[in-house]
C-alpha cells in the first residue's frame, strides 16, 4: 500500500508575499524540502493530494481572517514550485481538509498504509486536517522541516500538539549532510 502525502495549503495566498495571509520567510524556506519529500514519496508510489483554500467571496471565515484565497484566483492556485507535481487537487472552505472535501472518500480509495502531512500553516489547517486524519484512525507523519506557519511560538505549539495529543510523528529535520 502507498502513502497519501497531504500538501496543505501551498498556495500563492500563503507563500507568496503580497496576500494577505502570506506566512513569511518560514514558508518560503521550506518549498524545497516539500518539493523533494513530494518527488522522494511519488518514487516510492505514493499518491499526492493538494489540499487548497478555495473560499467564497462572503465566506463566513472572514469574520476571523481577512478576505484570501477566493475561488478562481491566482491566490488560490499552487505555487509554481511544486504546480508540475502530479496530485490530486481537493478545494477546501475550512481549516481541515476533510471538512466538507471528497478527500475521506480519495483516501479510502488509496487505502494508504500511512498519510504524510506536509504544508502551511502548521498551528491551523495542517494541525485541523492531522487532526481529523488521526481521528479516523490513520498513522499520520509530519516532517518537521516540510511544515511552517506565522510564528515560531505557532509553530512550536502546534509541533509539540501534533505529537504529543494527536500521537502523530513528528519526523526531525532531514539533515543535508
Amino acid at each position: 500500500m502507498p502513502n497519501a502525502v497531504l500538501v496543505v495549503d501551498m498556495i500563492r495566498g500563503f507563500c507568496e508575499e503580497g496576500y494577505p495571509l502570506f506566512a513569511g520567510v518560514a514558508a518560503r524556506r521550506i518549498i524545497p524540502r516539500v518539493r523533494e519529500l513530494l518527488e522522494e514519496e511519488i518514487a516510492k508510489g505514493s499518491k499526492v493530494i493538494f489540499i487548497c483554500d478555495n473560499h467564497e467571496p462572503d465566506d463566513r471565515e472572514f469574520e476571523v481572517f481577512p478576505q484570501h484565497c477566493i475561488k478562481g484566483t491566482e491566490e488560490a492556485e499552487i505555487i509554481p514550485e511544486l504546480s508540475d507535481i502530479e496530485g490530486v487537487t481537493v478545494p477546501k472552505q475550512r481549516y481541515s481538509g476533510f471538512f466538507d472535501t471528497d478527500l475521506e472518500q480519495i483516501l479510502a480509495e488509496l487505502v494508504p498504509e500511512k498519510i504524510v502531512v506536509c504544508g502551511v500553516c502548521t498551528d491551523i489547517c495542517v494541525m485541523h486536517t492531522v487532526a481529523d486524519a488521526r481521528n479516523r484512525d490513520y498513522q499520520v507523519s509530519l516532517p518537521s522541516d516540510c511544515v511552517a506557519t506565522f510564528s515560531e511560538e505557532g509553530q512550536r505549539f502546534a509541533l509539540d500538539h501534533i505529537e504529543n495529543i494527536l500521537g502523530a510523528q513528528v519526523l526531525p529535520a532531514k539533515s543535508t549532510c
